[in-house]
């Protein structure tokens, strides 16, 4: 009986020794061991690959996209886009932005509609005639055969921060329009902005649109 006791002790207490050993080990040093090889090598990315402004305000993520939009009048459920900044890809997961200092994330996901979905065709039309008649100017008409598919389309994720350069440009002439800015200054914003595939080889060329506002912004604000 003695025996069975101690043994049970003796079990219990090892038992207990690894429970305290590993709980030190894994909950412990092994995670401020992560997080300070991280800190110390990969500090952007562990921190969430933040954007800051002239400021050092952080802005958002360079790897999530955010809406530009103007604030809700009364009776609308859709918020018209904010035109003097660059629009990102349309979709229903990016968290509103009307005044690019911060962002709800709302949702992810696909619309998850065929090709062939009568209801995707319809908002691809949509948005292609809102994209002719939003980035036309006085001096500067959007045909629809020149609107690219990201302008019409959401990503996979609906997250997608970046849009394609074809996009960028053509709502260089919209935006030098409603900032007061000369087109050159602006096509030359997006050409430093546009980044070149991955490895040489890996993706498409794109453009971070969270970035490129950011750097919209300084430009404007040197230019009153």
């Amino acid at each position: 009986m003695n025996n069975s006791v101690g043994n049970t002790a003796r079990l219990l207490g090892a038992g207990l020794r690894a429970l305290l050993v590993l709980t030190a080990l894994c909950g412990v040093l092994y995670p401020l061991a992560v997080t300070g090889v991280a800190q110390t090598l990969f500090h952007d990315k562990a921190n969430g690959s933040e954007i800051t402004d002239s400021t050092g305000r952080v802005v958002g993520s360079r790897l999530i996209g955010q809406r530009y939009d103007l604030p809700l009048k009364e009776g609308q459920e859709t918020p018209d886009p904010d035109l003097r900044w660059f629009q990102p890809r349309p979709s229903n997961g990016l968290g509103e932005n009307s005044a690019n200092t911060q962002y709800d994330l709302i949702l992810s996901g696909a619309t998850n509609r065929a090709g062939d979905n009568a209801e995707l065709l319809q908002w691809v039309k949509e948005a292609k005639a809102a994209v002719v008649k939003d980035n036309s100017t006085a001096d500067f008409k959007v045909n629809p055969s020149d609107v690219p598919a990201d302008a019409v389309t959401s990503s996979g994720s609906g997250l997608d921060p970046h849009i394609s350069p074809r996009y960028a440009e053509l709502q260089v002439h919209r935006i030098a329009d409603r900032n007061h800015l000369d087109v050159r200054q602006v096509r030359k914003l997006v050409d430093a902005h546009t980044e070149g595939r991955t490895l040489g080889f890996l993706g498409e060329p794109r453009v971070n649109v969270l970035q490129l506002n950011v750097a919209l912004a300084e430009l404007a604000a040197k230019s009153r």
